[in-house]
């Protein structure tokens, strides 16, 4: 199967979203799927900040452009908000079900 492009950036949320939530969203769009799908919930925050090798020394996500610092728990919330939208819409296309990725 050819990887879908994302655009988990611009789905609807329940939650207003700031410039550093859009921020964050844009950047699990660009993170290929195969690294996506390897991520366990039941991992500690320091595995999931190793997986992702992309936090500061202060524990915070290196995000560019951001008005406030994103945590290993806030990355986590929205990291498996993304993976079920990824796969919502990779089940659709796999049912052939056109998709406003």
């Amino acid at each position: 199967m050819n990887n879908p492009i994302w655009n988990f950036e611009q789905e609807p949320s329940d939650a207003r979203l700031d410039e550093t939530a859009i921020n964050l969203r844009a950047y699990f769009d660009s993170i290929p799927d195969e690294k996506l799908q390897q991520y366990s919930p039941e991992w500690s925050d320091e595995q999931t900040i190793e997986w992702d090798n992309n936090f500061r020394d202060d524990g915070n996500l290196m995000l560019l452009c951001c008005e406030r610092d994103v945590d290993v728990n806030e990355y986590r919330v929205v990291l498996e908000k993304c993976i079920d939208y990824r796969n919502r819409v990779r089940a659709a296309k796999d049912n052939g079900v056109k998709t406003n990725e």
